[in-house]
């Protein structure tokens, strides 16, 4: 198989970095923290993995089904991850062209574990400072 860049910004190979954590969804290994379910959601936007998108966002907060808009996907920039015990956040901003028109998304992410599994609960903008 043919290396290429993850999408996530990380500098590694795509399957060394997100697509494990892609592939392995199937298979019961998920991404071990928020900061990593992130960047794996984030390289699943890229790349149009949209079961998988649908399959780490939390149930009760999840969109159902998923049809993603055609946008393309410039870079990632996380400024800040943490958890404590099962929650955790993420702070990134993910830059991204639209019809053309480049433009930032500036986000807030919050994570919950739940059995052991990292979820996508929800994001903010965050309030200027």
């Amino acid at each position: 198989m043919k290396k290429m860049e993850c999408p996530c910004g990380s500098g590694l190979d795509l399957i060394e970095c997100c697509g494990q954590w892609h592939k392995g969804l199937s298979v019961g290994l998920h991404a071990p923290n928020p900061e990593s379910l992130m960047r794996s959601r984030y390289s699943a936007y890229v790349l149009g993995l949209i079961d998988y998108l649908v399959a780490t966002w939390h149930p009760s907060t999840g969109p159902g089904d998923l049809e993603l808009q055609p946008i393309k996907w410039l870079g990632l920039e996380v400024l800040h991850a943490e958890s404590s015990g099962d929650v955790g956040v993420v702070e990134f901003v993910a830059r991204c062209k639209v019809n053309g028109r480049a433009e930032r998304m500036h986000e807030l992410s919050r994570f919950v574990r739940e059995n052991g599994r990292w979820y996508y609960i929800d994001g903010q903008v965050p309030q200027a400072q």
